[in-house]
């Protein structure tokens, strides 16, 4: 089955995560780096010009601020932080921007997906579509993934992991996301007191 783009936050004993993984069958050519406290996807080299067929391919995905990891699908991880910063809490951090912001306005009107954890494992993950809009609450010990296609309203999910690669591996094809095709690149932040982050380009 194929999902398109995907997120997953949650928490365990071990630790709270946040998780993405692009899934493409347009633009295959994509990486994720690591740029401080940040994730950025962007094309992999030689295929720079992709940027100018699609606006939406290379954007930051992670963004962390302080115990807050925010992970998207787009431009708005970084109008989503930003209100982080600003003092603003999660949730209205989320809706206010899915709001603004509103699906891509792509051939095919991809939903924008969000969502936001701190240390405690207290968070919410989202979703804008062309037909509305859908933030949950995710409490400590849960985790919830959502996507951008076909699973496109947030759903509980078992993610065993314990750390930062162990949660870049399990959105890249393990659990219940190995069934799930066409990945491309994946990436996490894991933590409990201080967030590590870990990408995986195949």
């Amino acid at each position: 089955m194929y999902l398109g783009r995907i997120i997953s936050i949650g928490s365990n004993e071990k630790g709270s995560y946040a998780a993405y993984r692009v899934s493409s069958r347009s633009f295959p050519n994509r990486q994720s780096a690591i740029n401080g406290e940040k994730v950025a996807i962007i094309p992999t080299e030689g295929s720079e010009g992709d940027i100018y067929k699609n606006p939406y391919i290379s954007y930051n995905c992670i963004d962390i601020i302080d115990d807050i990891c925010v992970v998207t699908n787009g431009s708005h991880t970084d109008i989503i932080a930003g209100k982080i910063r600003e003092g603003m809490n999660i949730r209205d951090a989320i809706a206010l921007s899915l709001l603004a912001m509103d699906y891509e306005k792509d051939d095919y009107n991809t939903p924008r997906i969000a969502g936001a954890i701190n240390f405690e494992g207290e968070g919410f993950i989202g979703i804008v579509r062309d037909d509305g809009i859908e933030i949950i609450k995710v409490n400590p010990g849960e985790a919830y993934y959502v996507s951008t296609y076909e699973h496109n309203s947030p759903r509980k999910v078992e993610y065993p992991v314990n750390n930062s690669q162990e949660a870049t591996d399990y959105i890249f094809g393990q659990g219940t996301f190995e069934e799930f095709t066409n990945p491309v690149t994946s990436c996490a932040a894991f933590g409990k007191t201080e967030w590590e982050i870990t990408v995986k380009n195949p």
